[in-house]
């Protein structure tokens, strides 16, 4: 039955309380980048050029922070990193809504390069709880929690600055995110199992996991999180473009749901694939969306085959990741992960805005589609080069059989 693999999941031990604290820290953290932009656009009123300024310098604070902790989880343990970020994002946010705008800006990027990893944390010590056949599983659950709280965050900013302003609500934001800290600080998850600690008790060289292989995974998971913020932004603006703008939010929400539905799904099948494959799908699936015309909803319709693959491409690159990197550089290499979610959807927004604007939504919906596609074709030579120090057990084996092409014996 579809439902066996997370019945069995949620009786490992940790597992349910770790993702029940996973999503509930995330959801602020999905809040922060909304609440920033319209605290400049609209309450400070200094429009969404500025406002971008904020996000950019956000952006890449946590595109740099990220890899840091990671890397200092796995030298230092876990709590020192959480007390430090809960410390600095409490901090910033009860203080935010009160600093001028140059402050503000470097003050944001302080607190992007000390974010909160609850993200990376999350899925690190899932990996070192739960058994590498079970992982598939356990990661598309987790996928299924992002999107709710991406689905829930966001809206809360919104329905919060309207009824109550941006001072308000960035406290609640860091009231929020401080309580998320000191739930993962009293949970304290394990980030590598008693198996690994024996076993990688030791530093890994970085040139021993970053392969050309991991460097494709990299780029096939930022060429995902691109294709997906392309849709989005192709999304809104082929709705406003026909005046359905007050429908945007219901369309949104659906497309997140076909997500939930397609990693519910692959969650249970009793083999994976690999996220090349899912990728491209994702990619040319989406390429035909543009040439969608009527209403709203024959586009939400259009959007069902690529969403069904978007929370299932994004589990299956940590899933492998997992699988390639040793235990002892997990955490810098989950950090890595979530840079290039960031970067994948960093440079969609410039670029199919570009697009959209020269030429319209359809080609947005094509241009992502077709870099989602290239992204792959240029991964795939690169795929077999996996990490030599990768851990290989014959149930790990297995479980790569499944998801993933056999490594070259070159």
């Amino acid at each position: 039955m579809a439902l066996d693999p997370y019945r069995r999941l949620l009786k490992i031990p940790g597992v349910p309380a770790l993702l029940l604290v996973g999503l509930l820290a995330r959801i602020p953290s999905t809040a922060m980048g909304i609440t920033l932009t319209l605290h400049v656009a609209v309450v400070l009123d200094l429009g969404y050029g500025k406002a971008g300024l904020i996000t950019m310098a956000s952006t890449i604070g946590m595109a740099i922070g990220s890899p840091l902790s990671g890397r200092l989880v796995d030298r230092h343990g876990l709590r020192p990193v959480l007390i430090v970020t809960t410390a600095a994002q409490a901090a910033f946010w009860a203080c935010a809504w009160t600093l001028p705008f140059p402050v503000l800006i470097g003050a944001a990027a302080v607190a992007g390069l000390l974010a909160l990893p609850v993200f990376s944390v999350t899925r690190q010590c899932l990996a070192a709880l739960v058994p590498v056949a079970q992982r598939r599983s356990a990661f598309a659950l987790d996928s299924m929690l992002v999107e709710l709280s991406y689905m829930a965050g966001p809206a809360l900013a919104v329905a919060g600055i309207t009824a109550f302003g941006s001072g308000v609500t960035m406290t609640v934001i860091g009231v929020g995110t401080a309580a998320a800290g000191l739930g993962l600080i009293a949970l304290n998850p394990p980030t590598r199992s008693a198996e690994e600690l024996e076993e990688h008790a030791t530093k890994v060289p970085r040139r021993q996991w970053l392969t050309p292989g991991l460097v494709a995974l990299l780029g096939t998971a930022a060429a995902a999180t691109f294709v997906l913020t392309a849709t989005e932004l192709s999304l809104v603006a082929t709705m406003n473009k026909a005046g359905q703008t007050e429908w945007v939010g219901l369309a949104v929400a659906i497309w997140c749901v076909y997500s939930l539905i397609g990693g519910f799904v692959y969650g249970g099948l009793s083999r994976g694939f690999s996220p090349l494959t899912l990728i491209a799908f994702m990619g040319l699936l989406t390429i035909p969306v543009g040439l969608v015309s009527g209403g709203w909803q024959w586009l939400v319709l259009a959007l069902v085959p690529a969403g069904l693959l978007c929370a299932p491409s994004l589990s299956a690159t940590v899933d492998v990741l997992s699988r390639w990197v040793p235990a002892g550089a997990r955490g810098e290499s989950m950090g890595l992960h979530g840079t290039a979610l960031l970067i994948g959807g960093a440079v969609a927004a410039p670029v199919i805005g570009a697009v959209i604007d020269g030429s319209g939504p359809a080609w947005g919906f094509m241009l992502a589609g077709l870099v989602g596609a290239a992204m792959v074709l240029v991964a795939a030579p690169f795929w077999s080069r996996r990490p030599p120090e990768a851990p290989t057990t014959p149930l790990e084996d297995e479980g790569a059989a499944a998801d993933e092409p056999a490594p070259s014996r070159a």
